[in-house]
Order: C-alpha cells, then structure tokens, then sequence
C-alpha cells in the first residue's frame, strides 16, 4: 500500500432532498481536490436522508430508493469521481433487482468502477431489507478497501471479517450520537437547546456532541476495530439535527495503532494521508495473532 491522501466528512443532509444533498456532496468534494485528496468518504445515507425515512409509508419509502449502478445518484456519483479522479464513498437507499431496498454505501472510482456495501444490521424502515456479505474491493489508488456501515462496525466479528478480505482501509459512514439509546451506559438525546445555542455557547454544545451522547461513546470501541484488525479507519457522520435526533459529528480518521491522526471540529471536510509506514508494523502484528503465532 502506498501513500494516500484521504478525507472524511460530516455534514447536515437535507430529508429526502438528493438534490441539494448531492451539492453538498460536490461543494466538499471539490474543495478536497484541492488539498490533492483521492479517496473521500460522506456519511450514511446522506443523498436520502436518514431518520426521517422511519415515518414513511411503504410507498414513499420505495419511491426514494434508486437501482445501483443505474440510478442518478450513482452516475452523478461516477461523473464526479471521473472529474477530479476521486474515489468518492456515499450513502443511500439503494432499490435491487430482487425488490428489496437496502440501506447503501456506494464508493465510485475514478476509472468508472464501483463497488457497493448493503448494511447488515438494519432497522431505519419496516420495510427495509438487510445486506448479505462483506465488502472489500481494489481501486485505482493502490490500496484495497472495505466498508462498514454505522452499526455493522459495532460487532467486532463484522470488522475482522473485512480486514480477513485484505481490506487496508475501513469506510465507517455513520448517522450516529444523540441517539436514544436503551442501554444504561448507550449514547442520549443531545439537548436541543444546547444546539440551538451553539453560537452564543460554544463551549455547552462541545460538551454535548464530544461527551458521551457522542464522540466519548465512540471512544469507547472504534479505535478497537482498527487497531486490532491492522486498518485505517475513516469515520464520517452527519451533525447537527436529523427528524428528532441531533447528530453529533466527530468525522475523524484512525490509523491501523488506533490513533486519531486527524479529526474535524467542523463540517468542513480535512484530510490525512493513510500510507505504508503506519500500515506495514500494524499489518505484521495482526497477521500474527491473526494465525496464532506468539
């Protein structure tokens, strides 16, 4: 694997607006090309929208799904790649030809090849269809990838089952923070009058989206999945309001020791470089506990 530049990103979606979404989407794309980034990475769902889609009919929600790779979303995806020679990941609700339609992450390459991971662990519709496999793929950039979708990356088999498939690199798009959580030591509701005050208190709204409603939860276990499984990690989420939620972004990136080595305070995207020296130490150690040895 060679030296990478990469990014993440976290940014407020607009509920089931794929137009102005997908602007989102260019306006920070483009800006990343600037910094000379090749592979970027957007949230869950974020062409769709997320939380709004539980309250859907059966009707509307199948209405805002789209075929993979035929759809709009996905060649405006390819076209965009194609334009600054991007590997650009992001999410949607993807309509399959078995009739099913899956909570998706689409990742289209530069040389007009794509790749697309169905999450596994699902519960955003009634209706909603679960994926079946694991997803690890080559690119243009000399380095394989994988991608977990928000809750796959809590199971800890999901992540070692990825990186068995040579993935060196880990998509983690998530919608998550302040969610509802049922148990006793789970993520919370962030205060909405914390939010709504985050420019006159800044420092209350930090509290909020980096305790443990949201990027002190994470810290719990998602540098575990890089660490131990010998991947760069690059997390992205949405921020700020999503239906009755509040997400609370903490995009950030971890090399294979489970260090963050870049993180963004903002919904701006940022970028690392993801490359040989971080990997190849991390990479020999995993390998070994990988087949047993001591």
């Amino acid at each position: 694997m060679r030296d990478i530049r990469v990014a993440t990103v976290q940014f407020q979606h607009a509920a089931g607006d794929k137009v102005y979404n997908f602007g989102r989407i260019r306006h920070f794309a483009t800006e990343a090309a600037r910094a000379r980034v090749e592979l970027i990475a957007f949230p869950e769902m974020c062409l769709t929208g997320y939380w709004h889609v539980r309250k859907l009919s059966r009707a509307a929600f199948e209405a805002l799904a789209e075929p993979v790779p035929d759809g709009p979303s996905t060649r405006d995806l390819l076209n965009l790649s194609g334009e600054h020679g991007m590997t650009i990941g992001a999410g949607l609700l993807e309509r399959a030809p078995d009739g099913g339609v899956y909570n998706a992450y689409v990742v289209a390459m530069p040389d007009g090849t794509w790749a697309v991971h169905r999450k596994l662990h699902v519960f955003e519709h009634p209706n909603i269809s679960a994926g079946n496999r694991y997803t690890a793929f080559d690119t243009p950039h000399g380095c394989r990838v994988g991608v977990l979708i928000c809750y796959d990356n809590n199971i800890v088999e999901n992540a070692r089952a990825t990186a068995l498939l040579g993935a060196e690199i880990l998509l983690a798009p998530h919608q998550t923070g302040g969610c509802n959580s049922v148990s006793p030591r789970g993520m919370k509701p962030i205060d909405p009058a914390a939010w709504a005050r985050r420019h006159e208190d800044p420092t209350a709204c930090e509290a909020e989206l980096r305790g443990p409603k949201g990027r002190a939860w994470l810290m719990r276990w998602l540098p575990s999945r890089a660490h131990d499984n010998g991947m760069f990690l690059l997390l992205s989420n949405g921020i700020g309001p999503d239906d009755d939620e509040i997400r609370t972004g903490n995009a950030m990136v971890l090399d294979p020791h489970g260090d963050i080595i870049a993180e963004s305070p903002s919904q701006l995207a940022f970028s690392a470089t993801a490359g040989r020296r971080g990997c190849a130490r991390s990479r020999s150690r995993c390998s070994r506990r990988r087949r047993g040895d001591r």
